[in-house]
């Protein structure tokens, strides 16, 4: 059960119009990496945890707090495009780089949510619900949302780099600080399910590794020219989940023949190795 707080989580009001940066916005709300996508992928990892409570309970505050932010980055976004003058967009375009990159306020903005803000990301593809994983693996899943929350906190900083708006800073302040948490939470978690003994790298660590092609499990294969990568952590040394030591492979080899597809389905008209004879037909 949820309950709607009329108070937002955090202000969220512009000092003033700005119908392109609204148009920016939409993308850290329903863009891949946007609220809208951690909201739902935290919440249904929670509905879907079998795991202890703590883990369950922490997703579903997180899932909930993410919510907040869709309320205050739909609120923003439907202020920005509050009373605003003609003038104001025809001044953001004059800038070449901006004329290219936004081409003005987005029509549907307009058009299909009388100046709100939509489900959809900065250049109007709607949300997907492909976005959200919830695998049923929390160290797999939480693997998952730091990189979420990673890109998100990325896609923020971009924007407060692209507005002087007192208001709009204030906001994304806010919010790259939660994102700071996120991140910080998520490595958290993931080293609290590795202490508790639930799984530990390779994901899933509970599959027998004898079942494995274990002659290839720690080798690095070198498939470009150069051989700078040799240079890295991952190319020699001891893996990092203790089991093995890294194999630099600096010249890899097919190991498989080349593939040799059977006869072609008269019934699907394709293309046969050799060319077919027409058999004829009487006309019916």
């Amino acid at each position: 059960m949820f309950f709607h707080d009329k108070r937002m989580q955090y202000r969220a009001k512009p000092d003033k119009a700005d119908p392109i940066f609204a148009k920016k916005l939409q993308e850290v709300l329903g863009g891949q990496w946007g609220e809208m996508t951690v909201s739902m992928q935290y919440l249904f990892q929670g509905w879907n945890c079998r795991g202890p409570q703590k883990y369950r309970d922490m997703l579903l505050d997180i899932g909930t707090e993410e919510i907040a932010h869709v309320e205050m980055l739909a609120t923003m976004i439907a202020q920005l495009l509050e009373n605003a003058p003609v003038a104001v967009q025809d001044e953001a375009v004059k800038d070449p780089a901006v004329l290219a990159v936004m081409g003005g306020m987005n029509p549907q903005h307009y058009i299909v949510a009388g100046l709100g803000a939509q489900a959809a990301d900065s250049v109007g593809v709607p949300w997907n619900g492909r976005y959200v994983t919830a695998s049923g693996n929390l160290l797999c899943d939480f693997r998952y949302n730091l990189t979420a929350e990673s890109m998100g906190r990325l896609q923020v900083c971009r924007l407060y780099e692209q507005t002087t708006d007192p208001g709009i800073r204030d906001m994304l302040s806010f919010l790259i600080a939660r994102d700071t948490m996120h991140q910080n939470q998520w490595i958290a978690a993931i080293a609290e399910l590795e202490a508790d003994g639930f799984d530990e790298t390779p994901v899933p660590n509970t599959f027998p590794q004898g079942l494995e092609h274990e002659k290839f499990a720690y080798q690095f294969w070198n498939c470009s020219t150069g051989t700078e990568s040799r240079e890295g952590g991952w190319a020699t040394g001891a893996t990092p989940d203790g089991k093995g030591e890294f194999e630099y492979v600096e010249n890899p080899v097919p190991l498989g023949p080349e593939p040799d597809l059977g006869v072609v389905d008269p019934r699907t008209w394709g293309t046969p190795l050799k060319p077919m004879k027409v058999p004829k037909r009487k006309a019916s």
